[in-house]
């Protein structure tokens, strides 16, 4: 069983400031670091650090070179990692004396993934091997259904919420990992419980993990807000293969 990460390669450029800039007004910062980042690299660095099989895929700028370094140096496989005329994806990052964060993301070569690059990536995959995706990267849609396609188990961060993953056949995702204010937009609710409850109604045949803003702890599918077995059994025939 291997892990492949399709997903961003990011330059972060963090701005320490007393507080997350308001409309209209202009902040002068305390420091700025430039760092490796995106939610990819730092899922795969993770991943390798905690002793898994991980191979990244995703594409850089001439400029990102360093991120396939930290990547390979952090026991990661970069075969994968493609390098882009477009210039690096970035984000610029708030972070104010509360921890409390606020992010803008270039997409940059994240965004040229094309289907050609995501099915000479996804070649190399096959049943029981698990995906990683977030939605930092372009072709995601396709990438999806194909990964599915072949057997794969897909994990979808999907992150940042936006207007391309209703393109997404959600459907298809086995593991959902998403933080309250996500689960708020995908589910339309607001309460915890209510987002688990409505998470599992629509999806049924898949696991949910949501994490909590406040409370830095992951909030579990509890027993009681699992889907009926006759919704499950449904699903499962309509997706047979």
């Amino acid at each position: 069983m291997s892990i492949l990460n399709f997903g961003s390669l990011n330059l972060d450029y963090t701005y320490r400031v007393p507080h997350i800039a308001a409309p209209g007004e202009t902040l002068t910062s305390r420091s700025l670091e430039i760092r490796p980042g995106g939610k990819g690299l730092n899922q795969s660095v993770a991943l390798a650090r905690a002793g898994a099989r991980v191979c990244h895929a995703g594409l850089i700028g001439e400029d990102g070179r360093i991120l396939e370094e930290v990547c390979r140096e952090s026991g990661v496989d970069t075969k994968f990692i493609g390098v882009s005329d477009v210039r690096t994806g970035n984000a610029i990052i708030q972070v104010d004396d509360g921890g409390q964060n606020c992010i803008i993301l270039f997409p940059g070569a994240n965004r040229a993934v094309d289907e050609e690059f995501a099915d000479r990536v996804l070649e190399a995959f096959g049943a029981e091997d698990h995906i990683l995706l977030q939605n930092e990267i372009s072709s995601l849609p396709y990438i999806i259904v194909r990964a599915w396609e072949r057997g794969m188990k897909i994990i979808l961060n999907p992150s940042p919420m936006d207007e391309r993953l209703k393109e997404c056949d959600l459907e298809k995702v086995w593991l959902f990992i998403l933080n309250e204010v996500e689960g708020a937009q995908l589910a339309g609710a607001q309460e915890p419980e209510k987002i688990l409850r409505e998470m599992c109604r629509r999806y049924p045949d898949a696991r949910i993990v949501l994490t909590l803003l406040l409370h830095f702890a992951l909030h579990p599918l509890l027993p009681q807000l699992r889907c009926p077995e006759k919704e499950r059994r449904r699903r499962s025939r309509k997706w047979k293969r």
